[in-house]
């Protein structure tokens, strides 16, 4: 069964082009962790509520932002062990250059892949 994270970056405004050009350099090196299967950064740049969903509707863009930019780092391994030899040199290599840009530290969840 793959194992999964997501992880949540709540990233200051003024931070957010740094912190985008951090996770471009460290993608490459991402990619190359042994048992690595999917890796995907996401910008959190649409909101949906229940009008939109009862009608059908697209979600709507964020305008502005109040505290953070939001993030999700999605990454998939082939095991448990690959995923915790992967956090090591992540812990590494890029780890505080991304800690420098968060309003707080960062969320992680974690679990086994149903489908």
């Amino acid at each position: 069964m793959p194992f999964t994270e997501i992880c949540i970056y709540q990233v200051k405004p003024q931070k957010a082009e740094e912190f985008e050009a951090l996770m471009l350099e460290a993608k490459s090196f991402l990619e190359k962790q042994e048992g690595l299967l999917l890796v995907r950064l996401i910008k959190r740049g649409y909101r949906i509520d229940m009008k939109q969903i009862k009608e059908g509707l697209p979600p709507l863009e964020i305008k502005r932002i109040v505290k953070s930019v939001k993030y999700m780092l999605y990454w998939e391994f082939d095991t448990k062990e690959s995923y915790g030899a992967a956090q090591k040199n992540l812990y590494d290599t890029y780890w505080k250059p991304m800690e420098k840009c968060l309003i707080v530290p960062h969320d992680k969840y974690l679990g086994e892949r149903l489908f």
